[in-house]
């Protein structure tokens, strides 16, 4: 059983392991916290733990949580980023939720735990209309969506050309 973890600096060596893994890989990290340069790693975690909170977000941005989903054996797997609420941009492609897991630890059903896991935390911000995105012809990303009660809406072409699918997903009441 994996668990969605708030960022920890006891999780250091776990982290840096999934990291470099990722950027080895050559793919895009997504979510894109994951992406950032944990070298002061104590600062990074301080970052991701403080994205939270309304005054320590940046114009333009809106507050967000970051979870790391861990694995039994201590390893991060996977990571999930929430958006408190929606600016333009992620009403368009980004959503409330982005979600990734490492190559090596795909198609075990780690994405449908993250994406379970962090629909709770939107349930507990109150978010009851949650948007999940995903590229185009990601279909592991879409059938996790899908089968988490994702309904799909739209597509939007974002300015690079990438196409993103849109669906919601309803959450009842708390």
């Amino acid at each position: 059983m994996a668990y969605l973890v708030k960022p920890s600096t006891e999780l250091k060596e776990a982290y840096m392991t999934f990291y470099r893994e990722w950027n080895l890989s050559g793919e895009d990290i997504v979510p894109w916290v994951v992406s950032l340069d944990p070298s002061d790693f104590d600062a990074y975690v301080r970052h991701l733990n403080e994205a939270c909170l309304e005054e320590k977000v940046s114009e333009g941005w809106v507050p967000h949580s970051t979870y790391w989903l861990v694995d039994d054996e201590g390893k991060v797997v996977g990571a999930a980023n929430i958006r408190h609420r929606l600016n333009q941009k992620l009403l368009e492609s980004g959503g409330h939720i982005g979600y990734g897991v490492i190559p090596s630890e795909r198609r075990k059903g780690y994405a449908t735990r993250i994406l379970e896991q962090a629909l709770q935390e939107t349930d507990a911000l109150g978010i009851r209309e949650v948007l999940v995105c995903c590229d185009d012809g990601n279909i592991g990303s879409e059938r996790t969506i899908v089968r988490c009660g994702g309904q799909y809406e739209s597509s939007f072409t974002e300015a690079h050309g990438n196409v993103v699918k849109r669906f919601w997903i309803t959450r009842s009441g708390a």
